[in-house]
């Protein structure tokens, strides 16, 4: 019986604090940056810039990556847990590959911090994070600001930059 696919959401303090928005598709984490982070508001489109997929091991990193190297800074895992792919065309489920090369992938999170149904759209330029409107959505809460910590250490990103490591 197959296993649902992970996502993880690691907070990233790099050139910029950003958040990486990571799901399970084929073997690897296909990953968007998300500088502002995911928004519970669905009035609240966030920019999110596909980035270079990861391997799944990626999913439970957390540290500082070395001054020397790309991305070098602290990371922290913001949230995680299991993904349901909802994208259709007309009655059919379209696998998330094929939903992300035509530039709409829209699923439904399980996680600690995020819950409910999310959806990525390419736009001409990048792409748009946005949540859809259900049960889980609540535009009063900013999970970024109430929910700051780690949910594999208990850090900060700045207690985890303090760390060193």
């Amino acid at each position: 019986m197959p296993t649902a696919p992970i996502f993880v959401v690691q907070l990233h303090d790099a050139r910029r604090l950003h958040y990486d928005v990571r799901l399970e598709v084929d073997g690897v984490l296909k990953s968007w940056a998300v500088p502002r982070g995911p928004s519970l508001d669905p009035s609240v489109k966030r920019l999110a810039v596909f980035t270079t997929d990861h391997s799944i091991e990626y999913a439970e990193y957390e540290g500082v990556i070395a001054d020397s190297q790309y991305g070098s800074g602290a990371v922290i895992v913001w949230d995680a847990g299991i993904y349901q792919n909802l994208t259709r065309d007309k009655q059919r489920l379209v696998d998330p590959a094929t939903a992300i090369d035509r530039g709409h992938f829209k699923f439904r999170l399980q996680g600690v911090k995020l819950n409910g149904v999310f959806a990525f759209t390419r736009t001409e330029r990048d792409w748009l994070l946005v949540k859809v409107r259900d049960d889980d959505a609540d535009p009063l809460l900013d999970l970024t600001v109430a929910e700051p910590r780690s949910i594999l250490s208990g850090l900060t990103i700045e207690e985890m930059a303090a760390t060193g490591g």
